[in-house]
């Protein structure tokens, strides 16, 4: 796109979403247009980049993290798309400070350190690279805080980076899934002597996905993050009816790495594990079904990789989809499971090692403990 082109769509998507002329705007409204033309420009080759993939059946890596730290976006978006210096000119040609908008970008507030910021490299060098990849993570509302210094005193406060329209997000609704808690299971043998699970008293939770985009460097590769949300599921509303039970559910996706010094608060850290892992799951396989595959050939299409301890519930979310959902055995749910995921440890200090009460997993995650038991009771069997 040309600098005069650039300006002129500029000046249009301004004045659509805020019915002044550019010129009277302030700096933020000033980076939303810029943001929702970008949009507007790469949104052609994200959808004609995620058909090629479904229609071409490649294998797509799928990334698992607590925390993911992109960093403001706008420049990078520009860099990659090679409209850098195109949108600097135009802008200036404005009369605008191309600097004061880039810098009115929100930092969103998705991790805290190097958990975070490797796992974004890792979705830069996939895109950047042609590798097919997705980032599945929790799209928190506040992160982890706000940090301010008052007569010498840290003080925390929410840093609520979401009171302006994300530019870069696509919400999902009917990609939304079911994440089911607590509850009373149980085994029933089926029509056909199957043992399946029955399920009663569970807490439901609608996970909704919000795709972001993560443009590879003038490669028309469009990777996504998919960072989900935790809301009320249709027709629930009647069950939640107080500030209290609609907490319970807003929570879950509130805050990046909550208080754990109590019981209630690595409760709460548990769900948000098993909600991530879970929601992730059921899009990958949804996914795969789409491709109308054989099971057996789900790791040639599938890596599933899990990014510290945080995600490791993936492995018995995993299996309880494929043996309880797909009706797949024991035996053929291992085998796909141990060939398409992998696991990265950053840390041996005991202190980073994530351990969980039994009680605790048994009375959140009933079915998840099951087969963590059953894993396990094979995995001694086998060394015997």
């Amino acid at each position: 796109m040309k600098v005069d082109a650039f300006k002129d769509a500029y000046k249009k998507k301004f004045e659509d979403m805020f019915a002044v002329p550019y010129t009277s705007g302030s700096t933020t409204e000033q980076f939303q247009a810029l943001g929702q033309l970008l949009r507007s420009i790469y949104t052609d080759k994200w959808v004609h980049y995620n058909q090629g993939k479904l229609d071409s059946k490649q294998k797509q890596v799928f990334y698992f993290s607590m925390e993911f730290l992109p960093g403001r976006q706008l420049k990078r978006y520009l860099l990659n798309l090679d409209l850098l210096d195109t949108a600097r000119t135009a802008l200036e040609e404005l009369g605008l400070d191309f600097e004061a908008v880039a810098a009115a970008e929100v930092d969103p507030a998705l991790g805290n350190g190097g958990l975070g910021r490797l796992a974004s490299c890792f979705m830069d060098s996939m895109a950047a690279t042609g590798v097919p990849g997705n980032g599945c993570g929790i799209r928190y509302r506040y992160g982890l805080f706000k940090q301010k210094f008052i007569d010498g005193y840290q003080i925390e406060l929410p840093e609520n980076w979401l009171r302006n329209p994300n530019s870069w997000e696509v919400r999902k609704e009917s990609k939304s899934v079911i994440v089911r808690f607590g509850g009373n299971v149980w085994l029933e043998a089926n029509q056909y002597g199957d043992l399946k699970p029955v399920y009663e008293n569970t807490f439901d939770v609608l996970a909704v996905p919000y795709d972001t985009p993560q443009i590879g460097y003038r490669n028309d590769v469009v990777n996504n993050l998919r960072l989900f949300t935790a809301e009320i599921p249709p027709g629930h509303e009647s069950y939640f009816t107080t500030p209290e039970q609609r907490k319970e559910i807003q929570e879950i996706t509130e805050v990046l790495y909550p208080d754990d010094s109590n019981y209630e608060g690595r409760l709460l850290r548990l769900k948000q594990e098993y909600f991530m892992c879970s929601a992730g799951i059921q899009s990958i396989v949804r996914y795969f079904k789409s491709l109308d595959l054989p099971w057996s050939v789900f790791p040639d299409k599938v890596a599933i990789h899990i990014n510290d301890t945080h995600p490791t519930l993936c492995i018995p979310e995993l299996m309880r989809i494929l043996v309880d959902e797909e009706s797949l055995t024991w035996g053929q749910a291992w085998n796909i499971v141990k060939k398409s995921t992998s696991y990265t440890n950053h840390t041996i200090l005991a202190e980073a090692m994530e351990r969980w009460p039994i009680y605790m997993i048994e009375g959140l995650l009933p079915r998840i403990m099951q087969i963590i038991y059953e894993i396990n009771r094979r995995h001694l069997v086998n060394k015997t």
